[in-house]
C-alpha cells in the first residue's frame, strides 16, 4: 500500500488556539523596535537641547567678562556674576575623561583671576614702558594617551626698544600627565625668552638708515631676532616645580581651567595655531 505524506497548509487551524492570539504574540517585537526608535530620538533631542543650553551659557560667560580687561578690572558684583556663569557652564560638561585630541592646539586667554597673571596685566597698566599683548596656552598632546606638553605664552614689549604688542615672547613650558578624569599634573620644565623684534628707532641706531647696512650690523640684527634665553624651573630642592590643573570644561571653542589650590580660574577661546 502506498502512503502519501501530507503537510498542513500555512493557515491550518490549531485546535484551542485562535489566530488572533497568535498574531497578538508577534506584537511585542514591533513594539520593542518602536520603543528603541523613540528612545534614540529622545536621546538625540536631549543632546541637541544640552548643546543649545551650553552655547547660551558660553555666550553669557563671554558677555560678563567682556569689559574686565582679561580680569584686571572687576568689581565684587562682577566677580560674583562671573563665578556663577563659570559654574553654570561647568555643570554642562557631560563628564568622562578629558579629550586630548580636542585639547590639542592653541587657546587665547579671555579672562583670569590667577594672581601671577594679573600682576603682569597690572604692571602693564601702571608702567607705560611695559606692554603685555596676547596670552596663550598651547597644548601639544595629539596622538597621546596620557599627557603631553603645555606652553604658557606671553607676548610682551618695551615700546621704547621693541615693536609694540609683539616685541618679545616669554614661554613657560611644562610636561603634563592625566591623573584623573579632568585633572592634569603639570611639571614645569623651563622659562625661555625668544622672538625679539626691536623697533625701527633702535634698528636705525644699529644700522643707520642713511648708510648701507654692513655685514656686521645685519649680523647683529639677526642675532637679536634669533636670540633665545632658557632658564630651568626648579625649586630649592633642585626638583621641578609642579601643580594640579583642573580642566573643568572643554569643547571645540572654549576651555575652562582652574589651578588647584587657589591659583585662580582661566577662560580660553580657540585661537589660530601658534608656532614656537
Amino acid at each position: 500500500m502506498a502512503y502519501r505524506l501530507a503537510f498542513p497548509a500555512a493557515q491550518t487551524h490549531v485546535p484551542g488556539v485562535s489566530l488572533r492570539k497568535l498574531n497578538h504574540r508577534r506584537l511585542p517585537t514591533t513594539h520593542s523596535a518602536a520603543t528603541t526608535a523613540n528612545g534614540a530620538a529622545l536621546v538625540a533631542a536631549a543632546a541637541a537641547t544640552a548643546t543649545a543650553t551650553a552655547q547660551d551659557k558660553k555666550h553669557h560667560l563671554l558677555r560678563v567678562i567682556q569689559d574686565t580687561q582679561r580680569g584686571l578690572v572687576t568689581t565684587a558684583d562682577q566677580r560674583s556674576s562671573i563665578e556663577e556663569a563659570l559654574v553654570s557652564l561647568e555643570t554642562s560638561c557631560y563628564g568622562g575623561s578629558i579629550d586630548l585630541e580636542r585639547l590639542d592646539g592653541t587657546w587665547r586667554l579671555q579672562y583670569t583671576s590667577a594672581p601671577d597673571v594679573l600682576v603682569l596685566l597690572d604692571s602693564a597698566a601702571r608702567f607705560p614702558f611695559f606692554q603685555v599683548g596676547q596670552i596663550f596656552q598651547k597644548f601639544d598632546c595629539r596622538g597621546k594617551s596620557n599627557g603631553g606638553v603645555i606652553y604658557n605664552v606671553v607676548k610682551w614689549s618695551l615700546p621704547t626698544f621693541l615693536e609694540e604688542g609683539n616685541g618679545a615672547t616669554l614661554v613657560v613650558s611644562a610636561k603634563f600627565s592625566v591623573v584623573s578624569a579632568r585633572n592634569i599634573y603639570l611639571q614645569f620644565d623651563q622659562i625661555r625668552l625668544q622672538d625679539i623684534y626691536i623697533n625701527e628707532g633702535l634698528q636705525a641706531l644699529i644700522a643707520p638708515a642713511l648708510l648701507p647696512r654692513s655685514f656686521l650690523s645685519l649680523q647683529v640684527l639677526q642675532f637679536i631676532r634669533s636670540f633665545r634665553a632658557e632658564i630651568p624651573v626648579q625649586d630649592r630642592g633642585r626638583s621641578s616645580v609642579g601643580g594640579l590643573y583642573y580642566l573643568s570644561y572643554l569643547d571645540s571653542e572654549m576651555l575652562l581651567g582652574r589651578a588647584v589650590g587657589g591659583g585662580g580660574c582661566f577662560v580660553f577661546s580657540r585661537a589660530q595655531p601658534l608656532q614656537l
